[in-house]
């Protein structure tokens, strides 16, 4: 898919920026969309020629139409779609409130929801296939106490992915996920030093993954090196989940 033009939500700091910055430097072009308008300018301001910034909550539909219809009229047509944003805070879920579940469902799985209902017509209509990665996460694999509801929706984001790849393969549209395993982002760093100590330890490479290698089976799955590949989930966690 050399010379894209890829959408990447969450794309002001984290794994998204990193996806970001990822496929400009192969010379791709990008929309960096992120509720962070000030965050998602800092990542284009690093290949400004390449990186357009611009306003998005994923969780409110009518603004990922508007970003659509921005897109489309001042860009183009993207054929690669990356949803990366995302959100969570680590407690208990007997101490969850029914807001904290729906904001964490609106994010986590609606705003995927949100953002391929939106782009996949054009997408469909402008024809040559395209690709969607979705970033889902290790939680949604296996599980994680203290990220129930996390962890639901991001299983949610695997079984949409799932599903779409099968509805997409006619009109040559890849659809995969990433499972990220803890990694060296403003989002785990707000996580309790206790819960990120033991994660480190657990993990076999003794350390967190960089966002750029997150990234990287991201590239991959959006190239045309993976144009036969649907449906597949992969996870970038240094060993610490292996599940079949």
């Amino acid at each position: 898919m050399s010379n894209s033009l890829a959408l990447v939500t969450g794309a002001g700091s984290g794994i998204g920026k990193a996806i970001t910055l990822a496929f400009a430097a192969q010379g791709d072009r990008v929309i960096a969309a992120d509720l962070d308008l000030a965050a998602a300018e800092a990542t284009a301001a690093e290949q400004p020629e390449l990186i357009t910034a611009l306003p998005v909550d994923v969780a409110d539909r009518a603004q990922v139409d508007a970003l659509r219809d921005r897109a489309h009229a001042e860009i183009g047509v993207p054929t690669v779609v990356v949803n990366a944003a995302g959100w969570d805070r680590t407690d208990q879920f007997l101490n969850a409130t029914t807001e904290f579940a729906e904001k964490v469902v609106a994010i986590n799985y609606l705003g995927p929801v949100h953002v391929c209902s939106a782009f996949l017509p054009g997408m469909i209509a402008a024809g040559g296939g395209g690709r969607v990665v979705n970033l889902a996460s290790d939680a949604g694999r296996v599980g994680s106490a203290g990220e129930s509801i996390y962890a639901g929706a991001k299983g949610g984001v695997i079984a949409l992915t799932k599903s779409l790849a099968r509805e997409m393969a006619r009109h040559a549209i890849t659809v995969n996920c990433v499972c990220p395993g803890p990694t060296d982002t403003p989002l785990f760093a707000a996580q309790p030093e206790k819960l990120k100590e033991a994660l480190i330890k657990a993990i076999p490479f003794r350390r967190l993954a960089r966002p750029e290698e997150v990234a990287a089976p991201v590239l991959f799955f959006a190239s045309a090196a993976a144009s036969f590949i649907t449906g597949q989930v992969i996870s970038v966690s240094g060993g610490l989940t292996m599940a079949g």
